[in-house]
């Protein structure tokens, strides 16, 4: 005889059997994460922060929202990409947006670059946090849930300051004063609270947003998704820092990394934390 339907009390068994499955390492795997993607270059804008988003308990993802879902993740293959971060303008008109990162169906956006363009109501560009604007140019937006908006810009001296994971990036003031890049978000996933995804410094501004973001002329720090600094005619911006993925597995869990990846192992009692600072490859999980 075939079963016609489920009662509501057996389905509810089920959920519950699943979810302590999980939690004692039987596929599929309730599995924590952050992933940064890359900053964006500088210009006289700073550079927007990589987007940000954390599913740690009790954390924040970027652009004021609250930890996404972890992730149930059979074992099996996941794509892990380590965003780089974008160039400085050479020469161009803008500075390069940051690359994205990704863990599995997760995607951060990479930073947006920072404004130089000749045209007033030209904005920074748009990317996981925007980079800031130039002349009268508007900062670049965000994206909901990863960052928040670059600053706007000022004459033609001044820029606004990249967008950061936490907060917007500072408008310029005046010709003379530019804006700060915007702070990123702190996590603990790594055993200690770090702040990353801050916003670079526009042209003739005090510093970069906290988490990595650069300060005039300055890069964004490595693995933090920061934002370049700003320069100006004759000077060097500073390039976007670089992405990170982070993911917490049970000590039960076998990770291979692919070919690709830099890949670091941080013990936490019952569990592995997975730090990706380079790569662009599956890993695998058994």
């Amino acid at each position: 005889m075939s079963i016609r339907s489920l009662s509501t009390s057996t389905l509810t068994e089920q959920t519950r059997y699943s979810k302590m499955s999980a939690s004692f390492g039987a596929f599929p795997l309730t599995v924590p994460y952050l992933v940064v993607a890359g900053g964006g270059g500088g210009s006289v804008g700073g550079g927007g922060a990589g987007g940000y988003r954390s599913s740690v308990s009790a954390e924040s993802s970027g652009g004021g929202a609250s930890a996404e879902t972890p992730l149930e993740v059979p074992a099996g293959t996941h794509l892990v990409t380590v965003g780089a971060g974008g160039t400085g303008f050479t020469g161009g008109t803008q500075g390069t947006n940051g690359e994205d990162s990704v863990f599995s169906s997760v995607t951060s956006l990479g930073g947006g670059g920072g404004d130089n363009s000749a045209s007033d109501s030209s904005p920074g560009k748009s990317g996981g946090s925007g980079g800031g604007g130039y002349l009268n140019g508007a900062g670049g937006t965000g994206e909901t849930g990863q960052g928040f908006a670059g600053g706007s810009g000022a004459g033609f001296d001044a820029g606004g300051g990249g967008g950061g994971a936490s907060e917007t990036g500072d408008p310029a003031a005046s010709n003379t004063v530019g804006g700060d890049g915007g702070d990123g978000v702190a996590s603990s996933i790594s055993g200690s609270s770090v702040t990353r995804a801050g916003g670079g410094a526009g042209l003739r501004a005090s510093s970069g947003g906290a988490g990595g973001g650069g300060a005039p002329q300055t890069s964004g720090t490595a693995n933090t998704g920061g934002g370049g600094g700003a320069a100006t005619g004759g000077q060097t911006p500073g390039n976007g820092g670089s992405g990170v993925v982070y993911i917490r597995l049970p000590q039960t869990a076998v990770v291979t990394k692919g070919a690709s990846h830099t890949m670091n192992v941080i013990s936490d009692g019952a569990f592995r934390i997975y730090e990706f600072t380079a790569g662009d490859d599956d890993i695998t999980i058994a």
